[in-house]
């Protein structure tokens, strides 16, 4: 049986998310840039790329990008955008990836984490990670704050992208925070298509230790793009910044 992250990064996904526009990447990727203090010219890798959202704006800034994704469907998308032929991109499993390193840099955004029911398999990611940095090679890890998420969690939402209306249903449980999403045609002209997305919730010392066994070092965690310092009780997110020693 195939896993929810093979099934719903799909078709839908472009639907569901079709809000997260280009410009909002472009301002995530000016903090980013200022973060990492990368000069134009090195390379990153933008580890899920989904779309290529971020992808397309680190390369419009002078980085030599290189995006991978396990959605073929997410892939093409990216392919599509202006720009697009400047960047490699990648069909692969990010706990496995068919690359040697070098990288100046790795981004892993928009809660690309958390996926797999197994510390394992994350601290795999994270190895990765590790593996395709130079020494001194810096990442950002863009998670959501937990206590952040159980405490604004919206049971449920609806809304409506032309014909599509997306009912949306949340929860906390076991650990994990899910999200039933149904997709029905107002019309009525195509059938109804259903997907879960499910993603474990891990706090900052989690993170620190699953960081530590896989040979990265923590520096910095922001609370958002905006400079804000974290705060484990408001912060919206937790943007982890470290490097590989």
């Amino acid at each position: 049986m195939s896993e929810w992250y093979e099934k719903c990064f799909g078709e839908d996904y472009l639907i569901v998310y079709r809000h997260r526009d280009f410009s909002g990447a472009r301002h995530e990727v000016e903090s980013m840039i200022q973060w990492l203090g990368l000069p134009r010219g090195t390379k990153v890798l933008d580890l899920c790329c989904g779309m290529g959202r971020h992808s397309l704006a680190l390369s419009q800034a002078g980085y030599e990008v290189t995006g991978v994704d396990l959605s073929e469907v997410l892939l093409r998308e990216a392919r599509a955008q202006t720009g697009a032929e400047q960047i490699t991109w990648l069909h692969s499993d990010m706990r496995e990836l068919p690359l040697a390193g070098g990288f100046d840099a790795v981004v892993n955004l928009f809660t690309s984490f958390g996926y797999f029911e197994e510390d394992e398999e994350q601290i795999k990611v994270l190895k990765e990670i590790c593996r395709m940095l130079k020494p001194g090679g810096r990442f950002i890890i863009d998670f959501l704050n937990p206590a952040y998420v159980i405490r604004h969690l919206v049971p449920h939402s609806v809304r409506e992208d032309g014909d599509v209306q997306i009912d949306e249903t949340r929860r906390i449980e076991e650990g994990y925070v899910k999200k039933n999403i149904l997709l029905t045609s107002k019309a009525g002209s195509a059938p109804a298509r259903k997907c879960q997305e499910r993603v474990k919730l891990y706090t900052l010392e989690d993170f620190r230790k699953m960081l530590d066994a896989a040979g990265l070092r923590l520096d910095t965690v922001h609370g958002g793009y905006d400079e804000e310092e974290y705060n484990a009780e408001s912060s919206a997110r937790m943007i982890f910044m470290g490097g590989r020693p």
